[in-house]
């Protein structure tokens, strides 16, 4: 911080105003260095969070606007408690969506084979769909400067949007996850976990995004229904015997490599053991037993291919059985069929697209007579790449994979501890954890065959016949990183040795990005680089972040962390919900529901949009609600308007005053229960109940405690100077109370009269608002007090009269209690009503009645 403590006081305004508000506190605060972190303090005086970098491919959303307004409630809370706090921002801009906006923006596609043009420049104008459609080929070093380029521009249209909401991060601590620091960072912890064993490459079927060109993870799948259809295929048992199987999937025919049947299913007993020949192509494949065939599917035997599916992994794996791979990269049947498939059938497939292929063979199938009846239309759910458009295919391919307990028990035991440690907000958000672990089938993969990423730090030694050593990677010294092999030679070996016979050849793959971002903490927290940064901000106090990426950011965080350091990356995880819009349906671009955040805030202001985003509990969706933000903005204009009112009676120069009289003292009161239930709230992270408690005082506050003091502290006297005071202290409470939530309003009057800035003031107390009374205050008073003026204030307004109109008698009728309550206060009820006589009445009544004589 540098010149907030000094800020001078501003004055109160003759014409208060939430418009510019934003871009002039805003200015403030980065030129002050209002949110700087101050690194000298011990970790015990340290508040760190490790802030999710949204993904830079597009436009923020509401649900970034919801969420990372949760997050900065929380920053703001936890500085006012007197932390320092550790609020960076990241931008997660390396992976497949960059890649893919790059593609739409400039109509280009990576072809690593093409050498570096230093010349080449993108189209100066929109790209064509046609353009699109047929990409201009670019080397990968010209295709990383456009991710880059795009990237920037990105970045800065977000951090503009992100000032405008309020976030009070340190912007000096921003990072990006491609940038040097991360892929240093990444590329250690790899190689850490490649020399520990946790790291290891395989061989073996992958899950594979036919549109992207590349594999995926388990944790990156969903299910989609669609339409399909069964076919029932006709095989050959032993003695002519007539085998049938249902599939989805005919063309996978020439890569079946089994019948598969229940251990339990008499019908196919004597099967068993035996062989039967597939229809068309004639090859002899074995039929086993396995527990997970269904008998009441189809008609129980199931074809088994390399591979339609995972189960199809399962028992190519437990069975041992051959592989016969039909379909390439590309998601095209290959030129050539597998060994032991008669290539005449073949022909006919080779080159074409899944859905060409199943074309075909279905209508090569019934003309051989080996299609039995008509295929049956269904709907089931198909697999795709969270972010893909086509289903997955199932391809043999070399792939690094990070040991995560999903074939290791011992691991998997330690991480579902791990889960059991952390603190969870809301808590049943950890049953999704540990029902992600629990089903994990497999070791994380995390290599990705794609171009704008964190290198794969390996080399490969090359043969005599240029053939690569896999078991045995060249890896880089630390002290080097980051290394791109690439373009870098590994130790002991020159760039003219690339890709000759006794050389060596780079790892051409890249790091998933969650192998990236899972280690921000690490990222931004100068692990290696800055131990003494290190030491005060890990492991860290709060992960925010979407419930939905609980099984790939969360929890790959917690894999790194457990793998590297043996501890938890932070103590608390606070999970927000979904925005929905408001017929209750989840925003996204697909629908076309999309609300865009800046147009929003200009128009409402920061202050009611966050308003409403604060109306969401945490792990709870909500939905889109342009009356609940026009009541933030209500709000944000009566705090404005009722502080110019309370600093105009002279509240500025009474703040070390004491209040003396019933009505205060009771307020003052009141306002205590509140500094206690907000403060319980956001220590909780429920800033939903501490902004409901905060607000529902504001109101009675402003709407009946200064309606009714406001004669006596025209005046002048003790009872005025008691008025004075308690206006004083329940301003400057209830503006830091609001300060998390409406953090623009609320430095905009603390300016007035106060130097600093709220947000760098302490958090209110009991013993503060305890402080500024003499003697103990009933809360009690102020609600009858209250009543009674509404009721005076009703029955002007049925008969139509000024609210400044006299009442020459009134009468208040209640139990004596009541009446006792309404005897203290009743100097300022008669006051604030206009009313010449009021007469207190004990009655049978159960709640105070009164009766006003015009």
């Amino acid at each position: 911080m540098t010149d907030t403590a000094r800020t001078a006081r501003a004055g109160v305004p003759e014409r208060p105003t939430l418009d510019g508000i934003e871009e002039t506190w805003a200015r403030r605060w980065q030129e002050e260095g209002t949110y700087a972190f101050d690194r000298s303090k011990q970790r015990s005086d340290v508040y760190a969070i490790d802030t999710p970098p949204p993904t830079v491919s597009g436009e923020l959303h509401m649900g970034h606007v919801f969420s990372y307004t949760h997050t900065d409630m929380v920053a703001r809370f936890q500085r006012m408690r007197g932390r320092t706090v550790f609020y960076p921002m990241g931008w997660d801009d390396n992976g497949l969506p960059t890649e893919r906006r790059v593609q739409n923006v400039y109509g280009v596609r990576c072809d690593p084979d093409l050498p570096y043009d230093p010349a080449w420049r993108p189209p100066a104008s929109p790209v064509t769909d046609e353009a699109r459609k047929n990409p201009t080929p670019i080397s990968r070093r010209n295709f990383i400067e456009l991710c880059e380029r795009l990237t920037v521009a990105d970045e800065q249209v977000f951090e503009a949007l992100w000032r405008r909401l309020g976030l009070s991060v340190d912007w000096s601590l921003t990072y990006t996850t491609i940038g040097r620091v991360a892929r240093a960072t990444s590329q250690r912890a790899f190689l850490r976990n490649l020399a520990r064993g946790e790291a290891y490459q395989a061989e073996a079927p992958t899950l594979w995004d036919v549109g992207f060109g590349t594999a995926v993870a388990q944790a990156e799948l969903e299910d989609r229904e669609r339409p399909g259809a069964y076919h029932r295929l006709r095989f050959t048992g032993p003695g002519g015997r007539e085998v049938l199987i249902d599939t989805t999937r005919p063309e996978l025919l020439p890569a079946c490599v089994a019948l598969v049947c229940h251990p339990d299913d008499e019908r196919y007993a004597d099967l068993v053991g035996a062989t039967a020949r597939s229809p068309l192509f004639g090859v002899e494949v074995p039929v086993h037993a396995h527990p997970l065939a269904d008998p009441a599917k189809g008609t129980g035997m199931v074809m088994v291919c390399t591979f339609g599916d995972l189960t199809d992994v399962t028992w190519w794996r437990e069975l041992r059985l051959d592989t016969r791979v039909v379909i390439g990269r590309d998601g095209r049947l290959l030129p050539e069929p597998p060994a032991g498939v008669p290539a005449e059938p073949y022909a006919a497939l080779a080159g074409q697209t899944v859905n060409g292929a199943r074309r075909e063979i279905v209508g090569m199938l019934a003309d051989a007579g080996d299609l039995v009846g008509e295929p049956r239309p269904i709907t089931h759910p198909v697999k795709f790449y969270e972010r893909g458009d086509r289903p997955l295919e199932i391809v043999s391919t070399r792939q690094w994979y990070l040991r995560n307990g999903g074939r290791d028990p011992r691991l998997r035991e330690e991480l579902l501890a791990r889960g059991r440690e952390l603190h969870w907000v809301p808590e049943h958000m950890r049953h999704r954890y540990e029902h992600w672990v629990g089903g994990l089938t497999g070791d994380w993969l995390v290599s990705r065959q794609r171009y704008f990423g964190v290198p794969v730090p390996v080399w490969y030694r090359l043969d005599d016949a240029g053939e690569p050593d896999w078991s045995h990677p060249l890896t880089p010294d630390e002290s080097t990183l980051p290394v791109d092999p690439s373009t870098d030679a590994p130790p002991g070996y020159d760039e003219s040795q690339r890709g000759r016979p006794g050389g060596f050849v780079g790892d051409p793959d890249v790091l998933d990005t969650w192998a990236t971002s899972s280690l921000s903490p690490q990222i931004v927290g100068g692990w290696e680089t800055d131990p003494d940064l290190f030491a005060r901000v890990f492991p860290m106090d709060l992960r925010p972040q979407g419930h939905d990426i609980i099984r790939t950011w969360l929890f790959s965080t917690i894999v790194r962390s457990h793998l590297e350091h043996g501890v938890l990356p932070w103590r608390d995880a606070e999970l927000s919900g979904w925005i929905l819009d408001p017929d209750r349906k989840k925003m996204s671009k697909s629908k076309g529901n999309v609300v865009t955040p800046m147009a929003l805030l200009e128009q409402n202001g920061s202050d009611a949009v966050r308003y409403w985003a604060a109306n969401g509990k945490p792990g709870m969706d909500l939905a889109y609600d342009p009356a609940q933000i026009k009541v933030g903005r209500r709000l944000a204009t009566k705090l404005l308007n009722a502080s110019k009112f309370a600093l105009g009676l002279g509240a500025a120069d009474a703040l070390r005053a004491v209040a003396t009289e019933p009505l205060d003292r009771a307020m003052l009161a009141e306002l205590a229960t509140v500094v206690t239930a907000a403060t319980s709230a956001f220590e909780t992270y429920d800033h939903t109940a501490a902004l409901l408690a905060t607000e529902a005082f504001f109101w009675r506050f402003c709407d009946d405690y200064i309606e009714l003091v406001k004669e006596r502290a025209y005046g002048s006297g003790a009872g005025a100077d008691s008025a004075r005071a308690a206006l004083a202290t329940a301003l400057a409470v209830q503006l830091r109370l609001f300060a998390p939530v409406v953090p623009f309003v609320t430095e905009e009057v603390w300016s007035w009269w106060r130097y600093g800035s709220v947000h760098r003031a302490p958090w209110p107390t009991t013993y503060e608002v305890g402080r500024a009374v003499e003697g103990e205050g009933d809360p009690e008073l102020l609600r009858v007090a209250g009543d009674a003026l509404s009721q005076v204030r009703r029955a002007k307004s049925e008969r139509k009269l000024s609210m400044r109109a006299e009442v020459p008698l009134a009468e208040a009728l209640g139990p004596a209690a009541v009446l006792e309550k309404l005897t203290l206060v009743a100097d300022d009820v008669r006051a604030a009503g206009r009313i010449g006589k009021l007469d207190l009445l004990p009655d049978r009544t159960t709640e105070l009645v009164i009766a006003a004589a015009f």
